[in-house]
Order: C-alpha cells, then structure tokens, then sequence
C-alpha cells in the first residue's frame, strides 16, 4: 500500500470507488479528473489516493476553508476507503497525509465527514461528532405537478442570467445556513470554479426564480448521466416565506427530468427544517446518513 498525489487519469477508478461507498453522491468522471488536473484557485488544497497493487482503493481531500472567516479552519473531505481494504490501516495513513498536509498551512481546527459506522473510528483518531447530515433521494418518475408562478416571479434557467447575479443570491442565503462555521467568506473567484464552471452544472436544468429582476431564489444542479444532485437550493432572506425555494426546486426537478434525469439526490443539514419540509413534501426519502466531526490539530 503506499499514498500519493491524486493524478488527473485516476479519475475513473476515484468515481467508481466512491459509487462503492457513497452511491448517493453525484460527480461524474469529468468533472473529477478536471478538480484534480485543476485544483480550486485557493492555495492549500490537495488530494491524496490509496494504491494497493496499483487499484485505487482509497481517497481523500484536504485544503483550507477559504468559505469562512473562521481563522485557521480547515476539511478533510470524502475520506473513505474500499470495503474490501479496510481494517489494515489504509483510512488511519490518508487521515494522517491529510492532517500533515494542513499543520504546515496553519490549520488549528478541522473538519471531517464520517458515516455512522465510522464515527469509532473518527473519535480514536480525536475527532469528536457535531452535526448530522441527512442524504436524500426523489425518483423523478413521481415528480409532481409543477404549479404556475405567483405575479410577478418568473423561472429562469440560470442560463440566462449573469452569473454574479446568481453569486449574489448564493452569498446572501448561505449566510444562515446551519453548520459549524458561517459560510460568509466565499469569494467570487471560488464560487466560480466551484459551481459556475463545474462542468457537471447543467444551467438548462438549474433554474432561478426572479421577482423585479433580481435573484429571489435558486436551484442549482449538478448532472451525471441520469442522476442528478442538487448542489444548493435557496431563498434570498428578504424573499423567503412566499415558497419561492420550492417552487424553483420543483422547476429544475422537471427540467431535469425532462433531459433525461431519473433519480435526485440532495443533502441537508438535520436543523435545517424549511429545507427538509420543502424535500418531504417533494417526495425525498432519506437513504444515508453522515456526521461533522470536528478535532485540534497540534
């Protein structure tokens, strides 16, 4: 077994080992190999593989949060290993490469994600859980009826907009958004590689509900094949309450579906209740669930 730097041709076995362990998340091939040959513009991230007998068999991100005035706060994102190869010490060396990448950018507090049959392993490791993230899906086959817009608020696929604009809404509702640290120092440049110009983001499908020309809220998807995730849905605070989330929400889920798109998955944080009445009342039914644990780094 040995770890090494992620290289662009790894993207193939990275996306399979992840179908293994996570079947719920969505990111095709293409948008892997193009995060790994063109890393986010922020300095500080890396990712690392697992090779046993030249197979991928584990995987593993690391990089400052940069989305956050949280100082010296940063992810190890995705850490997870084959089935077939754990229990030999494969997840304890990507956890330790992690960390040792983030010391030396000065990273004093981290994140990491762990299933509920890892949480044992998170805490000999110093990680304690903090928040529960449930993993949802909609076969899209059910979708209901999408309803006519109130007067006044037209749908738009983000297509057409000005992707500050879209920018804008985003920073403005993720604000609140529950978590361990506030998402309020997302810059423009990040936001752009990481939503804008992923190439999974279908803007046909993604749409934006408009009032008076400005953004009052979203839905953004992101596109593999024939499933699909929403990558963030919202409403701008000053608009919220008029159902305007699940109305662009419901939009996008038939676009979607009408290109092909046969099953939706999503993620919220367990506090955020408008967000999980508006996927209950869609017809999401959870599959999965994931823990925030958090740890000091020395």
């Amino acid at each position: 077994m040995r770890i090494r730097v992620a290289q662009p041709d790894d993207a193939p076995a990275v996306v399979a080992l992840r179908a293994t362990v996570y079947p719920y998340l969505v990111r095709g091939v293409e948008s892997t190999r193009r995060m790994i040959a063109e890393p986010p513009p922020t300095p500080g991230w890396t990712a690392l593989v697992a090779e046993v007998d030249s197979q991928v068999v584990g995987w593993v991100t690391a990089e400052r949060d940069n989305t956050t005035s949280t100082a010296n706060f940063g992810n190890i994102n995705l850490l997870h290993v084959h089935p077939e190869h754990r229990k030999r010490g494969i997840g304890t060396a990507l956890l330790a490469a992690a960390t040792g990448h983030l010391v030396p950018l000065g990273i004093r507090r981290v994140r990491a994600w762990a299933q509920p049959e890892a949480l044992p392993f998170a805490r000999r490791h110093g990680f304690e859980p903090s928040r529960e993230m449930r993993y949802s899906a909609l076969d899209l086959d059910s979708l209901s009826a999408l309803p006519d817009p109130p007067p006044g608020v037209r749908l738009r696929p983000i297509a057409e907009l000005d992707p500050h604009l879209i920018y804008a809404a985003d920073v403005a509702a993720a604000v609140d958004e529950p978590g361990d640290v506030p998402v309020d120092a997302m810059s423009y440049q990040s936001w752009q590689y990481d939503v804008w110009d992923n190439v999974g983001l279908d803007k046909t499908a993604s749409t934006a509900a408009e009032v008076d020309g400005e953004v009052a809220a979203f839905s953004l998807v992101k596109r593999d094949g024939d499933r699909m995730w929403s990558d963030f849905t919202a409403s701008v605070p000053a608009y919220r309450g008029r159902g305007l989330a699940r109305l662009a929400k419901t939009a996008a889920l038939h676009r979607a579906a009408a290109a092909g798109v046969r099953v939706a998955y999503t993620s919220n944080d367990e506090a955020n209740a408008p967000m999980l009445a508006i996927n209950a009342r869609l017809g999401y039914r959870p599959v999965a669930a994931q823990w925030s644990c958090l740890a000091d780094l020395t």
